[in-house]
């Protein structure tokens, strides 16, 4: 194998050196692309020093130098890596020694387009831990129920599977071949400032042939500190909504242009419909809400009603 590995790097400084480290550790990593976002902290000084350290470093920064978000931050990375397959890895986090142990096999199947498997916890703060905990609850392991592959790890992620599939996997425990990407231009939506991840995620599953790798037990750790963004949104709260709604017209879009199941397609919808119901406001709130009960029954059984029923 030979894997690229794209760090998007923003106000990551004290932590970067430890996820690089991470992906030297392995000999299929022929090079790893620190994509600079314009951090306000020394992020980029951090950078420079590191692509002294191995000549597989490659750092590269948006060309107006300026600062443009996640998606399209792994963007650029996808566009200037040059290797047949592609992992990612958020700047304050790391790889464990059995990061590739299943992709070495699966990937010898030519119909494996991506290999996905499970992230822990590293509690690097107090405050990050109460605040993850608080959310989370004490989830140690983000990963899924089952093994899975094909269209079922796309009904899993949907909540259309018999058996609760589990939460979105971690896009760091994901490896992918560059051409399912190529051949179906697929990409981070830029437009989504939070959870183009997941965005990405549903629409590869859709388009390429996933497998699940080790679900049960960590091949990645997530640092959790006193600035991730995941804890800092209480949920079902007006902005997790906004942020939610935009996340779900987006996939109703793409899904709308797609041929996806059917079931698919209705999930999609209802979600969607769901957190744009959850954002209207006074008396014209509840007369969309019996206007689209009227219409489609099934929201009221969707688990997003009460995000505009109690609202």
């Amino acid at each position: 194998m030979n894997i690229s590995v794209i760090i998007p790097v923003y106000n990551a400084s004290e932590f970067l050196g430890k996820a690089v480290d991470s992906a030297l550790q392995f000999e299929e990593v022929k090079e790893i692309l620190l994509v600079e976002d314009k951090s306000t902290d020394n992020s980029l000084e951090v950078c420079q020093k590191l692509i002294l350290k191995d000549s597989r470093i490659q750092l590269y920064q948006h060309p107006d130098k300026g600062n443009h978000g996640a998606g399209a931050t792994r963007n650029l990375g996808l566009e200037k890596a040059g290797c047949e397959f592609i992992s990612f890895l958020d700047a304050d986090d790391y790889y464990l020694p059995t990061r590739f142990d299943v992709e070495k096999e699966a990937f010898k199947e030519q119909k494996n387009e991506g290999v996905f498997g499970a992230i822990g916890v590293e509690y690097l703060s107090e405050k990050g831990r109460k605040e993850f905990q608080d959310k989370f609850k004490e989830v140690s392991l983000t990963t899924v129920n089952f093994p899975a592959e094909g269209e079922t790890v796309l009904k899993g992620l949907l909540g259309l599977t018999s058996q609760v599939f589990g939460t979105f996997f971690h896009l760091n425990t994901l490896t992918l071949r560059k051409s399912v990407l190529v051949k179906n231009n697929l990409r981070f939506n830029e437009n989504l400032r939070v959870h183009q991840d997941s965005d990405f995620i549903i629409k590869l599953a859709y388009h390429g042939y996933l497998k699940s790798g080790i679900i049960d037990k960590a091949i990645a750790i997530r640092g959790v500190h006193d600035h991730n963004r995941i804890t800092k949104i209480i949920r079902y709260s007006p902005q997790y909504n906004q942020r939610q709604f935009l996340l779900w017209k987006s996939l109703h879009e793409w899904a709308d242009s797609n041929p996806l199941p059917s079931d698919c397609k209705r999930k999609i919808y209802l979600t969607y419909k769901s957190f744009d119901l959850s954002l209207k406001t006074g008396l014209n709130k509840y007369f969309c809400i019996f206007l689209e009960v009227i219409k489609n029954p099934q929201i009221l059984k969707t688990q997003y009603r009460f995000t505009y029923l109690n609202r």
